[in-house]
């Protein structure tokens, strides 16, 4: 999906435009990060901090895909990430978030607490 994307086992795709520095986070730990998230079909955004202020959140609070996207990351570092349906909402989809929607999100990891 990610044109010179890596690719995990789970499916995950990203890619790095700016790799940050230091430490990636775990999952016993808070980030600070800003993102944008949009459907891989057709490229609807549905949520986005970017423009204000950025969102802290523990990494085991979040859908897989995100914290697994976000597992390699280090502080600084912006990445692409597309998430397969199985590891986003799923069949239940959530919110503006349709049923087995693969998304996509750009992320800006700021802090790791």
């Amino acid at each position: 999906m990610l044109e010179g994307g890596t690719k995990t086992d789970s499916g995950l795709e990203y890619v790095d435009e700016v790799v940050g520095e230091g430490d990636s986070p775990r999952m016993d730990q808070q980030v600070t990060v800003h993102y944008t998230g949009k459907l891989a079909a057709g490229g609807k955004q549905f949520d986005s901090s970017v423009g204000g202020t950025p969102i802290t959140f523990p990494m085991n609070a979040v859908i897989k895909g995100f914290s697994e996207g976000l597992s390699t990351m280090k502080v600084g570092g912006k990445r692409t990430v597309f998430i397969p349906s199985d590891i986003g909402y799923g069949p239940g989809g959530g919110g503006p978030i349709p049923p087995n929607a693969d998304l996509i999100f750009e992320i800006e990891l700021i802090a790791i607490k």
